[in-house]
């Protein structure tokens, strides 16, 4: 089974009535405010008369672009089914004239001043009922960034994959996995940059751990401010020892480092350690 997961733009009548069968569903954000199907309410009217189902907090992430700041958010959410009217203009080419699915709604409750309050609606194929099925939609719906960060590494952001040079679709194709694997990394070091529960085995071998702490001091600057806070053999403090690589300032006043910063420090990273692995003889090259 196959979950087809969506932002606005995927808001389409035309997917909601070919895409779903057996083996696919779909999961989108709302965009539009539909007409239902033998009701006077459109569909954002309707969700937001429906029973509260429960209640669930979420930690929103800074947000420069969006003026947004970092917070602890308490959303409300409702469901409910709906059937979708479809719209005049797609009557000629054969649409059915309603499709069923089923909506989701998470709202924050009292967002702080001047804060533009967490609001989304989600609407799926999948049967929601109550506050569990309801939940794990907006989970399903939330790893979407995940993928957009990795694909953003991918891209101009980071490895800038699209500037390559390559012709042949295969040597392209080869590209993209080692890309991948860079990216699947760098992702690991943001999601992870402040949880010293996660070890840095998760990102960085046995060997390369031994390169980083080698290195560690010539990142370092004199003053406490400019040390590795992290314990030594998690993932914060591989991080932090890969971004001062990629051109970070190092002080946690000011902004955490990203995934540009990152992948610059990992093909610093990747440079030292070839050195220090021919200067230890540790690197054998084989035809």
């Amino acid at each position: 089974m196959v979950t087809h997961i969506g932002d606005r733009e995927s808001d389409l009548f035309e997917e909601f009535a070919t895409i779903p069968n057996k083996n696919n569903h779909l999961l989108v954000r709302a965009c539009q405010d539909r007409r239902l199907l033998g009701q006077s309410q459109s569909l954002f009217n309707y969700l937001s008369q429906q029973p509260c189902e429960g209640t669930y907090i979420i930690n929103v992430p800074a947000d420069s672009r969006r003026k947004r700041m970092p917070r602890e958010a308490l959303l409300i959410v409702r469901c409910g089914r709906v059937e979708i009217q479809r719209p005049d203009k797609l009557s000629v080419f054969g649409y059915p004239p309603s499709v069923t699915l089923f909506a989701v709604e998470a709202l924050e409750v009292q967002p702080p001043t001047g804060q533009e309050p967490i609001h989304w609606r989600l609407l799926t194929t999948h049967e929601v009922v109550c506050l569990e099925q309801a939940l794990r939609v907006i989970k399903w719906y939330g790893w979407r960034w995940k993928i957009e960060q990795l694909f953003a590494t991918i891209k101009k952001a980071g490895l800038n994959i699209e500037a390559t040079q390559l012709e042949s679709s295969i040597a392209i194709q080869r590209l993209t996995i080692l890309a991948l694997s860079v990216a699947v990394r760098t992702l690991q070091m943001v999601e992870g940059r402040d949880n010293t529960q996660l070890s840095a085995q998760l990102t960085f071998c046995l060997e390369q751990q031994q390169c980083l702490s080698g290195i560690q001091s010539s990142v370092e600057g004199d003053t406490k401010k400019l040390q590795n806070p992290y314990p030594r053999g998690c993932l914060p403090w591989a991080t932090w020892i890969i971004a001062r690589l990629g051109g970070w300032s190092g002080y946690t006043s000011g902004r955490p480092p990203g995934m540009p910063t990152l992948v610059h420090g990992l093909r610093q990273f990747e440079s030292i350690f070839l050195g220090w692995k021919l200067a230890l003889g540790g690197l054998v090259y084989t035809r």
